[in-house]
């Protein structure tokens, strides 16, 4: 297999490396999260061995962005973190497996290995469309009726949750998770304030609200013509 390592602890990445090396793997390393971000969108590779807490870039955000331009190579994450909310987090965030630190070079490799039998992902979606809203994932871009509309990142990616749920409730606390990547209640008006903001772009110069508010609930995205 061809394997992109991308580990910030020398020790760590050297282990693994050798490691998969002397079992006849081809091996690129990456220390930090722009040049794992950097390899794994430029060149195909067969997995890739994340470590969630990469400087620069960390590991869910890499995650984010190769599953949003459509990238579907198998992903190991590591981490420290132990926590079931930790693992459910990367695994939702588009992670294949996940490997607690510190571990057994055996498992990793018997779980790589497991990674490679599955069958082939189908790409992921690069343009997701619910009623007269279309987004493209890979140009970033947002449009109504065929008008663009511009937002932030934290609006596209708002925006991006809804539309992947459309019809379907969409809460608080599953918005904090996938957009903020909060594992706890902030106590602020943070949600409320980004779909404010993201609600006004959509609806000027269109009559129909397309962002409903679910009292008690969270929102949903209303994807009806």
């Amino acid at each position: 297999m061809k394997v992109l390592v991308a580990e910030d602890d020398g020790e760590t990445r050297d282990y693994i490396e050798r490691g998969l090396r002397e079992l006849g793997h081809v091996v690129t390393t990456a220390a930090d999260g722009r040049d794992a971000m950097f390899l794994a969108t430029g060149e195909p590779f067969d997995a890739i061995i994340l470590d969630r807490m990469l400087p620069v870039l960390d590991g869910m955000t890499i995650l984010r962005s190769i599953r949003s331009a459509g990238i579907a190579t198998p992903v190991l994450m590591l981490t420290a973190l132990s926590r079931v909310e930790d693992r459910v987090a990367g695994l939702e965030t588009g992670a294949d497996d996940y490997l607690v630190k510190p571990f057994a070079f055996t498992e990793l490799t018997a779980r790589l290995n497991a990674l490679s039998r599955r069958p082939a992902a189908v790409a992921t979606e690069t343009v997701l469309r619910a009623g007269d809203v279309e987004m493209d994932l890979l140009k970033r871009e947002v449009r109504r009726a065929g008008q663009r509309i511009e937002v932030q990142a934290r609006e596209f990616a708002l925006l991006e949750q809804l539309i992947r749920n459309a019809g379907r409730v969409v809460t608080r606390t599953m918005l904090l998770e996938r957009v903020w990547n909060f594992h706890f209640d902030p106590k602020t008006n943070i949600v409320e304030t980004h779909i404010s903001r993201l609600r006004s772009k959509l609806n000027a110069g269109s009559g129909r609200d397309r962002i409903q508010t679910i009292r008690g609930a969270g929102y949903l995205f209303d994807a009806d013509a």
